[in-house]
Formats: C-alpha cells, sequence, structure tokens
C-alpha cells in the first residue's frame, strides 16, 4: 500500500483515480500548512502538490519514504530538483494537460491589447460610447515572434498562423524538423527574434537560463510600437527594467498572466498604472477542461512511478524524451526487461556494462541506457532503483556505463545490445520490438531466441540431443506447472542448444535441483520479469 498526499486544491477525476486504486492510500488535505506538513511528510510514498506548496530539500530530508513528487501543472520551480535527484526521488509533471488553455489565454491576452478590449470593456461601464478611442490592429499579417516552441507555444504558433500571421520562434532545444512542420521559421538568437517581432510572447519554463532573459538589453532592441504577453512564468522577464521601458512608451500593449512574484507586491503594481496593459492573475491552466486534464494526468503519472512503471514525464530524469515518445516506449519496457534478464541470468557483478542501441531509436540512447541500469540493478539491491537514482547506483558500485549508438543492422532495423564484462567474463542479451510495439529477447550471448520478456521464464543450456524436453515437461507436470511457451538456439546440430520455458508459475528450488540433475542439461535458470 502506497500513501500519498495531495497538498493542493486538484480536480476531484485526479482524486477518484487515486481513490480507486487498491493499492493507493489517499489523503487529500489541500490547505495543510507548512507546519505540520514537515511533521507529517515521513509517513507518504507520494505528495502531489500545485504552486502552492514548496517542496524543498528542508521537507525531503524529513521525507524518508518519499519515493515520487507529483507537480500538477507544468512548472516545478517549487520543487528542488537537485536534492530529489539526489535522493533518488522521481518529480513527475504534466506536460501538455493544461496546453491549450494557456496557448488560448495568451491569444485572448494578444486579442485584447490589439484591440484595445480591456479598455473598451471599462468605458462601456463608465456609459461612455466614444468609438473612435478604441481603434485597434489587427493580428493578421503581424511578425509573431515565440520565445520556446514547447507544448505551448507550438500551438500559439497554430493559432497565430490561423490568424495570418507570420510566426518565427526561438528555441535551441528544437529540433528545425519541428518549425517545418509547423510551417514556422525558426531564427539562429534571441536577438533576431526580438529585432524582428512585431508581438514578443513568451512561452519556455522558469530555468537558471531563462530567469531574468528579457532585460533592458532585450527591451532596448524590441521595435517600438512592440506588443508583449507572458503567460508562462514571471521570473523570465526583469519587471524593473519593463516598468521603465513602459515610462518611456515602448509598448502598443503588454499582456500579462505571470509575475516575478504572485500575488504581485507594490513594485511590480506600478506596471499596472499604464492603460494598455491587459492582465490576469495566473489563470493560463484555469479552465474545467484543463484543470481536469492535469488532475487526471498527475494521477495516473504518480500511480506509475510509486508501481516501478514508465513514466513519460519525470522532470528530474537524466534525458528528455519529447516527441517520439509513443515510438520508444516498447524499447524502454524492453531496456529495463534486458537488463534484468541479464541480471539474473549472468548475476549483476560486472565492472563494465555496455549498451549499443542501433537504428532510429539510437537518438533516444540516454533513456534507454537509464531504463537498463535501472533493470540491471533492481534484482540486486535491497532499496528501490528507479531511472533517477540508477546511473548514481551504478557510479557508486563502480560500474563503468559505455554507451554507443550505430546505423540499422541485417537482421534488425532497430536493436538493443547489452554486453557485461569482468575479469575475462563476458555476457551478452540483446533484443528488438516487432512492429515498434511488441518487446522481444532475440540474444542471449551467441545464442538467437525469441522470448517474450515477461512472467516466469526457465532458461536453460543442454546437450543438443533428443528427449531433453520430454523430460523437463515430465517434472513440470508432475508439479503441475503449464508451460506457455518454448523456444530454442542453437549453434550447430548435436552440440549445446540454449532452451526457454515460458511458464505460468514460479518454480521452486526443489524442483529447479530436479530439472539441473537432468543429465543433458548442463545449466538452469529462473527469470522473473
Amino acid at each position: 500500500m502506497f500513501k500519498v498526499l495531495v497538498t493542493d486544491h486538484i480536480s476531484s477525476v485526479g482524486l477518484d483515480i487515486l481513490n480507486n486504486d487498491e493499492e493507493i492510500e489517499l489523503d487529500y488535505q489541500p490547505e495543510i500548512q507548512w507546519s505540520e506538513l514537515l511533521e507529517i511528510i515521513s509517513d507518504y510514498d507520494a505528495i502531489i502538490t500545485r504552486s502552492r506548496t514548496p517542496v524543498t530539500e528542508e521537507l525531503l530530508e524529513r521525507a524518508k519514504r518519499l519515493k515520487v513528487v507529483g507537480r500538477a501543472g507544468v512548472g516545478v520551480d517549487n520543487v528542488d530538483l537537485e536534492a530529489a535527484s539526489r535522493r533518488g526521488i522521481l518529480v513527475v509533471n504534466t506536460p501538455g494537460a493544461n496546453t491549450v488553455g494557456a496557448a488560448e489565454l495568451t491569444i485572448a491576452h494578444m486579442y485584447a491589447v490589439l484591440r484595445k478590449l480591456h479598455l473598451a470593456h471599462e468605458s462601456m461601464l463608465q456609459g461612455e460610447w466614444n468609438r473612435k478611442k478604441f481603434m485597434g490592429e489587427e493580428l493578421d499579417g503581424k511578425v509573431v515572434g515565440i520565445i520556446g516552441l514547447g507544448n505551448v507555444g507550438s500551438q500559439v504558433a497554430i493559432r497565430c498562423k490561423a490568424a495570418g500571421s507570420k510566426v518565427i520562434a526561438y528555441d535551441p532545444y528544437i529540433p528545425r524538423e519541428k518549425g517545418d512542420r509547423l510551417g514556422v521559421e525558426l531564427v539562429d538568437t534571441l536577438e533576431e527574434l526580438i529585432r524582428r517581432s512585431d508581438i514578443v510572447t513568451l512561452h519556455c519554463p522558469l530555468t537558471e537560463e531563462t530567469r531574468g532573459m528579457i532585460g533592458r538589453k532585450e527591451f532596448e532592441m524590441m521595435k517600438d510600437g512592440v506588443y508583449f504577453i507572458n503567460c508562462a512564468r514571471g521570473g523570465i522577464v526583469d519587471e524593473d527594467a519593463m516598468y521603465d521601458f513602459m515610462k518611456k512608451g515602448k509598448f502598443a500593449g503588454i499582456g500579462l498572466d505571470v509575475y516575478g512574484k504572485e500575488p504581485p507586491d507594490d513594485r511590480i503594481r506600478r506596471i499596472f498604472e499604464f492603460p494598455n496593459i491587459s492582465l490576469s492573475p495566473h489563470i493560463g491552466a484555469n479552465t474545467y477542461e484543463s484543470q481536469d486534464k492535469v488532475a487526471i494526468k498527475i494521477a495516473k503519472q504518480v500511480i506509475a512511478a510509486l508501481k516501478g512503471q514508465f513514466v513519460e514525464a519525470a522532470v528530474n530524469a537524466p534525458f528528455t524524451v519529447t516527441e517520439g515518445f509513443e515510438n520508444i516506449k516498447a524499447y524502454l519496457l524492453l531496456a529495463e526487461r534486458l537488463g534484468s534478464f541479464l541480471t539474473q541470468y549472468a548475476g549483476g557483478n560486472f565492472r563494465e556494462l555496455h549498451v549499443e542501441v542501433r537504428g532510429s531509436i539510437a537518438e533516444h540512447v540516454k533513456p534507454i541506457v537509464a531504463y537498463v541500469l535501472k533493470g540491471f540493478l533492481s534484482p540486486i539491491l535491497d532499496r528501490p532503483v528507479n531511472i533517477i537514482n540508477a546511473p548514481f547506483l551504478a557510479k557508486e558500485r563502480g560500474i563503468e556505463v559505455v554507451e554507443s549508438t550505430r546505423e540499422e543492422g541485417l537482421n534488425f532495423k532497430e536493436f538493443i545490445k547489452i554486453t557485461a564484462k569482468d575479469n575475462g567474463k563476458e555476457h551478452t542479451v540483446g533484443g528488438t520490438a516487432f512492429y515498434g510495439k511488441f518487446p522481444k529477447i532475440m540474444l542471449i550471448d551467441r545464442y538467437w531466441i525469441d522470448i517474450d520478456p515477461e512472467g516466469v521464464i526457465l532458461v536453460f543450456e543442454n546437450k543438443d540431443v533428443p528427449g531433453v524436453i520430454a523430460k523437463l515437461g515430465e517434472i513440470l507436470a508432475r508439479h503441475n506447472i503449464n508451460i506457455a511457451g518454448f523456444r530454442l538456439g542453437r549453434l550447430e546440430k548435436g552440440k549445446i542448444a540454449l532452451g526457454a520455458l515460458q511458464l505460468d508459475e514460479r518454480i521452486n528450488e526443489a524442483i529447479l535441483e530436479e530439472i539441473q540433475n537432468i543429465p543433458e542439461i548442463i545449466k538452469a535458470k529462473e527469470i522473473i520479469l
């Protein structure tokens, strides 16, 4: 049973998912105070937060059982990622869940300042009818510069293009092919984007790299009469510099949903005195649809992480999976199962682990290696192993991890091969995923074989003579153990063969000893995947 504490308000649909899982004990305390949280956090396996709850090193130090931090939203600036990673605590969030809501709010702010809708509204409330006062501009034909072409930025780009805009973007972490697919021109520098844009909109996370990224120098480079929209994170912008340039009349309009301090203090509120500014109180994700999506996604992510299953949005993973996740999901499962198989079959006392990835999946070598290590170490350690702490644990055990990539092979276009080495001893396993969906172990040492990497597998080397399978079957039948599948690999007829029986249930030591006493059996191992 896993205990999950939710410390902020989330949609009931997410709570229902947690409550309906028999392995989850939910504690919903959305108004919990910091002092009380510090006192009780040691009892929980996971915590789900929003921006209200800071997950600091102090909190993590007291969270002795904590395995997962779930951030119901995209931003994780309230989570100490380094402290969590050192402790092997997985941090997951919900990218994409509130994408449409944030993108639509961005467009709403654009139209508000372009057409002075917020001012026209106030004028009408005051009983005025002054049509000439509210002459505006059109989004059609404008150059929109998007800083950050991730989930939200991409959706903003699609909507701006539909309105007739020319869209350019700056994002050093996005391949040019994505820009081509969206019909967006990716520029090489932030300066180029700023100088060319009629409208500048921010859609990047708040990191050490982006903190204060838009300051005096950047505002100076912008066109006079530029429109500036920030529905990303307040800390990206130097608000003192923005205030000074507003006084100079730099901007035709500004739309803000986020602020360096929330709620804004008096220093930030100086900005509000200008008429050409559209404001909202950090409501990018505040749609019923977004809140439901966020709650559903974070609940599923946390449950999957606690159960050791694949987690798509691992913030502090030693890799990034963005596009193509569905294409590699089966290979990540295969990588973990190959690592676990290797340890159980050959032992875990190796000093070198070589991971070779072939074919189109080679661009994802980092996540594949992380999952190999998770699978390889889990059977031999008495502590939880996940994709966060697996590289640290491998280093701690003195295992040198060597990763390499190759073009597609002759037998299989995509292939993962793991070789463990130590003092002249060497063992290899390898596999692929048929149709990119069905993982298969295809290579064990020198033997080509075909095994589904799941359940109970009895792997054995035997003399390649008639009657071996009959003797094995007789022992298993006597103990009422059913055979679900059988595969055989051999190098040369009549020499040594490698067999694999997939069984419906485990065998005990006594049964394994009976099998090993069959004269033709050289060695036998039970593998649990």
